[in-house]
């Protein structure tokens, strides 16, 4: 397939880079910076804002799927206000282009821990999350929100689990829906290079039209 990438740079983004290529997918990585990607088989880097919707329509025109992996950085002191512009410029890119699959890598802060009641709400969250944190968190669960309205594009938002980290690809990963998964009475997490296997499955035999799903080890 030809793959559009929005993050290849960042930490989920390179995994999901790397899975795909050794896939054997052709893809299009999308990058303010295209020197910070080296040369690979299969890869075309396109110099492209996604705070722009024209660049990332040009970007992806032609492309079977797209998956972005959007973090406007940590550290940004504009988190939230940056997270939104990007993640509206993306979809409405993806539209320009007639791309209809998209999936959208968010956070664990929007799954639910108890009726009506998200993680990023809790206090436990905030008590334990770096503060810089948290906008992206409430960032991602806004745009979950505003997905949920969305009827144009065949999207899929997949929430990682609260644990994610590096570690070796094993190929295993258990599904869930809205729920916060959990290992015991402690939440669950998975490797990065797990996450990316379940998100080229889901491009590759797609199960999720228009929902959120979340994975686990």
């Amino acid at each position: 397939m030809n793959i559009a990438l929005i993050g290849a740079t960042g930490f989920v983004g390179a995994a999901v880079l790397d899975e795909l290529l050794q896939r054997g997918h052709q893809v299009t990585a999308l990058a303010r910076q295209p020197a910070k990607l080296a040369a690979r088989d299969r890869l075309t880097v396109v110099a492209a804002d996604v705070q722009d919707s024209a660049q990332v329509a040009q970007a992806i025109e032609g492309q079977d799927a797209l998956v972005s992996a959007f973090n406007p950085g940590w550290s940004n002191p504009d988190l939230y206000a940056q997270f939104q512009n990007g993640s509206r410029a993306i979809l409405a890119g993806a539209k320009r282009a007639g791309l209809q699959r998209v999936l959208v890598v968010g956070g664990a802060g929007s799954l639910y821990v108890a009726p009506g009641v998200q993680l990023v709400d809790t206090p436990a969250f905030k008590d334990h999350v770096p503060p810089n944190i948290v906008p992206g968190a409430q960032a991602a669960r806004d745009l979950l929100t505003a997905l949920r309205g969305e009827t144009a594009l065949d999207w899929v938002f997949l929430s990682p689990p609260a644990g994610l980290k590096p570690g070796a690809r094993s190929g295993r990963y258990r599904v869930g829906a809205e729920e916060l998964l959990m290992d015991g009475e402690q939440p669950a997490g998975i490797t990065v290079a797990d996450l990316a296997v379940a998100i080229v499955d889901e491009i590759e035999a797609p199960k999720h039209h228009r929902q959120r799903f979340t994975v686990a080890s």
